[in-house]
């Protein structure tokens, strides 16, 4: 007996076929998708990769650019501090030997002026007050007082006699 297609049948045999097809082309799509995926990772791993290595170059010249823009000032300011501790050093040892100079040559005027006043009270001793005195040409020998009874003259209101002019 052969069989006769009824709706029934045609429309199981439709359906069959058609989720048959849906199956395939599930599939399919899966495996375009499981694909695309891959090639997405791939792309974006190799994307990231790019990127990162774009970013340690910028980050690598910024840092040099940082590097330079704060070695410049570091310089400078090292050079002028080096100056400043420099210049100061050299006027305190400069004000140093100044002051030492002048204390020695304070020290050195005193003890002159001690031995010019032992000199002179030794002189004073020797010459036994004797001065010599000159008033507008004239010449006088002014002697200690007492020493004359009645004295000529007088200079700085002390005994004197007076030179003559040959």
């Amino acid at each position: 007996m052969e069989r006769t297609s009824t709706a029934n049948d045609l429309t199981d045999r439709l359906r069959t076929r058609l989720e048959t097809e849906r199956k395939k082309i599930e599939e399919l799509t899966a495996n375009e998708l499981r694909r695309l995926g891959k090639n997405s990772r791939r792309v974006a791993r190799s994307a990231l990769r790019s990127i990162e290595r774009d970013t340690e170059e910028a980050v690598g010249r910024m840092r040099e650019l940082l590097v330079k823009a704060w070695l410049r000032p570091l310089i400078v300011g090292m050079s002028l501090w080096l100056g400043i501790f420099a210049g100061s050093w050299a006027t305190m040892q400069w004000l140093s030997r100044s002051i030492q100079d002048r204390i020695e040559t304070a020290a050195e005027l005193g003890r002159e002026i001690e031995d010019a006043r032992r000199t002179l009270a030794q002189l004073e001793v020797d010459t036994w007050g004797i001065v010599f005195h000159e008033i507008e040409g004239e010449r006088f020998v002014v002697v200690p007082d007492r020493a004359l009874d009645d004295p000529p003259w007088r200079v700085d209101d002390r005994p004197a006699l007076k030179l003559s002019n040959e």
